[in-house]
């Protein structure tokens, strides 16, 4: 039988951290502009199998591998990027912002000599509105919408097993959608759909939805399609509501 690796503390994963931290600048002294912690660690909300994430921001110019591997407790991952690069990066918006904007702004100092990270923990912040209603209008159009029409087609032709998949991807995408539209981000993946229940703008019909994938309870295949229907008309509610079109009117061209 497999064993999992023995719970850790946390003195025992900042001890690594910093062991990773001076082997790298050993090995590439200058190159490396600042070394930050990210994830549940960074916040304090890690638990004894939490990851070890850590971001190292590089001289431009300067093209250092990645590493993702286990040291046994621990799943470690050191993601590389060039100065540039992590500017323009977490000054972007896209679908996963409310996922991904966490991984900047929650950045913990390891090194930084430069005082990089807070510069760089500001620009997910300072995001236009403007910006987050294009990238919701573009993302109804790349997964809800299409997502629905699947859920449609599969409860109609009787392919009931595919309706738990649909309605967790729906509400997967709605999360997104609730944190871009109230410019917050999620602490976790592992609580994005608990948080975003308690921000204040949210479409009609996501609560009870939300509620029943978190619980797993997705038997009863048609009161599961009716609250994705119930949902889907919330959702468009919703984008009327904050003056965001996705329908055309005549073709683009």
């Amino acid at each position: 039988m497999l064993s999992y690796p023995a719970a850790t503390t946390r003195e025992e994963k900042m001890n690594i951290i910093h062991h990773i931290k001076d082997r790298l600048l050993q090995l590439h002294g200058d190159d490396i502009l600042a070394i930050g912690l990210y994830g549940s660690i960074a916040q304090g909300i890690d638990g004894p199998y939490s990851d070890i994430e850590l971001r190292v921001i590089t001289q431009d110019g300067v093209s250092l591998p990645g590493h993702e591997f286990i040291y046994p407790p621990f799943k470690i991952e050191i993601g590389m990027k060039q100065k540039r690069d992590i500017l323009k990066a977490a000054a972007s918006v896209d679908d996963s912002w409310a996922i991904k904007a966490g991984a900047y702004v929650h950045l913990q100092e390891i090194y930084d000599p430069g005082n990089l990270l807070a510069e760089i923990r500001k620009l997910p912040l300072e995001i236009s509105d403007e910006a987050i209603k294009e990238t919701m209008r573009e993302f109804m159009i790349w997964e809800p919408y299409e997502t629905m029409g699947k859920i449609r087609n599969n409860f109609q032709s009787g392919n009931q097993s595919y309706l738990p998949l649909g309605a967790k991807d729906l509400t997967w995408q709605t999360a997104k959608l609730i944190g871009l539209a109230n410019r917050t981000f999620y602490h976790t993946r592992a609580r994005t759909l608990e948080e975003s229940l308690s921000l204040p703008s949210r479409p009609s019909g996501y609560d009870e939805l939300a509620q029943l994938v978190m619980r797993g309870q997705l038997f009863e295949t048609d009161h599961v399609y009716e609250l994705c229907e119930q949902l889907w008309t919330g959702l468009n509610a919703w984008y009327e509501q904050m003056n965001i079109e996705y329908k055309l009117k005549e073709l683009p061209f």
